[in-house]
Parts: C-alpha cells; sequence; structure tokens
C-alpha cells in the first residue's frame, strides 16, 4: 500500500438496534446501525418491518389494510 493514500483503520464498535454488539476495523470510532446479522430478516427467516416516519401505517391506510 502507499503510505499517506489509505485511511488509517482503528477498532470500531458497531452497536445495532436490536441491542446486538460487535466489533470491525473501520476509519470510524465506533458505528449505530438499525439492522445487523442477528436482527435482519435474510438470516432470521421472519418479516421485520422498519417504519420510517410512518410509511407503513400510510401504506396499510391507503390500501384499505389492516
Amino acid at each position: 500500500m502507499k503510505k499517506e493514500l489509505h485511511p488509517e483503520l482503528v477498532e470500531c464498535s458497531v452497536s445495532c438496534v436490536c441491542g446486538n454488539k460487535f466489533s470491525i476495523l473501520s476509519n470510524q470510532p465506533d458505528m449505530r446501525v438499525d439492522l445487523c446479522n442477528k436482527c435482519h430478516p435474510f438470516f432470521t427467516g421472519e418479516e421485520k418491518l422498519v417504519d420510517a416516519a410512518g410509511k407503513v401505517e400510510k401504506f396499510k391506510k391507503k390500501y384499505n389494510m389492516a
């Protein structure tokens, strides 16, 4: 690698909304994420709706879904 071209990597602590915490290498010291491998629907096999500003309720109301 060329000197002074790449950012310095530090140990980053990642915390998820579900409470899962793990460490990775990154150029940031800490991160917060909405989904991780413990709660992502692809890995769990369960559907999880991440509601951003009531979009799910607005959709259900628009199409008369209960």
